[in-house]
């Protein structure tokens, strides 16, 4: 058999286009070729299962190789394999029945992955690396002829009888100058670890070497083979494919270590297995997320048939479920896909629902099933939930009855509890439950002191998207406000009916207002004489919840109008205590500057609680507190 022809009449811009539009993307050649030959593999295989295949199977691994000194890489399979007709219709006929409308449609577009597969391209992605390709193929019909075909990236094709005793499918590509670096160990090995890790058929790659002696000739002259040097690079049995009750937790941990060597082991896991109304299975890990949770993102990999497809999952995968690592698996996304694509088809959006009620479900689970076991990892990973709770309304629905606050004695309560905890004594005088909170309970250790000293219960809020989820909080809880007890005197905070009298008289407190001003002359610092207890703080140096807030959700990135907040100067309430001794020792001192450097004193312990005393202010704190002492 020998036929020349012409692929098609509408094809002759065709290959340029291939090329222009992936090159960017070009590896995935390898990708394309190797998904081939397991497809012909697998259909074997099944068709043995049916009886419609009667011969031995034999050995199915799939073999990739390459030759340096010919300049070519090469795919084997032993699968379905073509006749010469065969070959004419699907790599002829089929793979471009829509060439004209390919053309029409893409020529002006440059989405890569949109254009492999659309109209069964994936095969002519070989012509992205190649002068030349040819493929040769054995049918594992009884009876039929290897044949041969060749093209040079033009629209011409040549097709004529082959030698092949095994059946199955070579594809060899003459590799162009421009893409000699494929001609490479370590750069194949790596896109072949990339794309074919897990494919359920063997791989087996290596180099082609005529370098070994194979006996003599009948000169009694040396005589060498090519052989190859090569290895099996696939896990074709990956746990997503395997059925839960199959798995002990190490093949977990260890199926962990292999996508994430070097890292913690995991908290927990869930095992993902679907099969309607779509079909998915995978394996989702929850690492240790702690605060660092920008570093974690991008870990959750994407495949369609155990052939890897992308670590962009962000429109498969709500943005919260990012801090996950693990892998998915859905036949449903095609292997060849488009960000539009991800974003506007049914089945990914109903997957990334579904991955969010697993989830959730997992962790309701735990949480019923053990509590104090959950409350050991919850530190672990409450980002992750706080981030869900703040940007996913059906997770915080069902995260209610596991969502966790601990408070500065490492206690936890549910929502619901912790409402339970304080309403009783932080309802101020407007009918609001008032949750205090603390995000550096060292640094804001005396005001914490002072919220306890009137048995109010302080929470622990110090984690990086804290200051978004205590907003998230107060939009969902009714008549709730969540101050942080540092952000005014601890009286304000919780205002009550009962006020403490002051024992300064009007003109008094005058007077002191003035003594501070002048030792402060600070415009950024707003003084009011307040009257407190006497065991509070002499002077007490506060920002505003709205003000220190709006800053903390500028500094996490809050967005829209908030990035101007982080660039406001600071202002602060200096707020005086009347009614401490300190206060009314500066009134009696004998002179202007004694009076002076008491206020002084006082304001600067007032700095020093809030960690705000540095530098040459602290320097003269201490010489003056020496002097004082003196």
């Amino acid at each position: 058999m020998q036929e020349k022809g012409s692929i098609s009449i509408h094809t002759e811009n065709i290959f340029p286009i291939i090329k222009k539009f992936l090159y960017s993307d070009h590896e995935i050649f390898l990708r394309e070729l190797v998904s081939n030959a397991v497809d012909a593999t697998q259909k074997l295989k099944k068709l043995a299962s049916l009886g419609e295949f009667t011969g031995e199977l034999g050995d199915l691994k799939i073999e990739v190789s390459f030759d340096k000194k010919k300049n070519t890489i090469t795919v084997s399979d032993k699968g379905l394999g073509m006749t010469g007709e065969e070959i004419k219709k699907y790599i002829n006929q089929i793979a471009f029945s829509g060439a004209a409308e390919f053309v029409e449609k893409f020529k002006d577009k440059g989405d890569a992955k949109d254009i492999i597969g659309k109209f069964g391209l994936g095969f002519y992605s070989a012509f992205m690396v190649s002068d030349k390709v040819e493929l040769i193929s054995k049918s594992f019909k009884e009876g039929t002829e290897a044949a041969r075909w060749e093209c040079d990236g033009s629209t011409q094709f040549e097709l004529t009888d082959a030698k092949k005793e095994e059946r199955g499918t070579d594809v060899i590509l003459h590799v162009n100058k421009d893409s000699e670096e494929f001609l490479d160990e370590w750069r194949i090995k790596g896109i072949l670890e990339k794309y074919c890790k897990f494919l359920p058929v063997e791989i087996k790659f290596g180099t082609k070497e005529d370098s070994v002696e194979d006996g003599v000739d009948k000169d009694n002259k040396p005589k060498y083979k090519t052989v190859t040097s090569d290895r099996i690079i696939n896990n074709t049995s990956p746990i997503w494919a395997k059925a839960p009750n199959e798995l002990k937790d190490e093949d977990y941990i260890k199926f962990y270590k292999e996508l994430y060597p070097f890292t913690e082991d995991p908290l927990f896991w869930i095992h993902l297995n679907v099969d309607y109304p779509f079909n998915l299975t995978g394996v989702l890990y929850f690492p240790k997320i702690k605060n660092d949770f920008e570093i974690q993102k991008n870990k959750i990999q994407l495949y369609s048939r155990q052939v890897f497809i992308t670590d962009e999952v962000k429109d498969v995968v709500p943005d919260f479920l990012m801090l996950l690592h693990g892998v998915l698996d859905s036949p449903d996304i095609p292997l060849n896909v488009s960000r539009s694509y991800l974003q506007s088809d049914a089945n990914v959006k109903k997957i990334s629902t579904h991955i969010t009620k697993k989830v959730a479900d997992k962790l309701v689970d735990m949480f019923i099933k053990d509590r104090k076991e959950f409350e050991k990892k919850w530190d672990d990973i409450s980002v992750f939930v706080r981030y869900g709770m703040i940007s996913d309304e059906k997770f915080y629905d069902k995260s209610k009855e596991f969502a966790l606050l601990k408070n500065v004695d490492s206690q936890y309560f549910t929502l619901k509890e912790y409402e339970d905890k304080v309403k009783p004594n932080q309802t101020d005088k407007d009918k609001n439950v008032i949750y205090l909170y603390t995000t550096d309970a060292g640094k804001q250790h005396a005001f914490i002191e002072s919220a306890k000293a009137k048995a109010y219960d302080v929470l622990l809020l110090d984690g990086v998207l804290d200051s978004h989820f205590v907003s998230n909080l107060e939009q969902k809880l009714e008549k709730t406000q969540l101050k942080r007890v540092d952000s005014d005197i601890i009286d304000k905070l919780i205002s009550k009916e009962e006020k403490i009298e002051s024992v300064l008289s009007t003109t008094e407190e005058e007077q002191v207002k003035l003594i501070f001003e002048k030792a402060i002359d600070n415009k950024a610092m707003t003084l009011t004489m307040e009257s407190l207890s006497p065991e509070d703080l002499p002077v007490t140096v506060t920002m505003s919840e709205w003000m220190r807030r709006m800053k903390d959700m500028a500094r996490t990135g809050g967005g829209g109008g908030m990035s101007f907040m982080g660039n406001m100067p600071d202002n602060y309430n200096v707020a005086i205590n009347s009614n401490h001794h300190i206060i009314q020792k500066i009134l009696k001192a004998e002179t202007e500057d004694q009076k002076l450097q008491l206020a002084k004193q006082a304001y600067d312990l007032g700095l020093l609680s809030q960690s705000m005393l540095t530098g040459a202010a602290l320097t003269n704190f201490i010489k003056r507190s020496v002097e004082l002492v003196s």
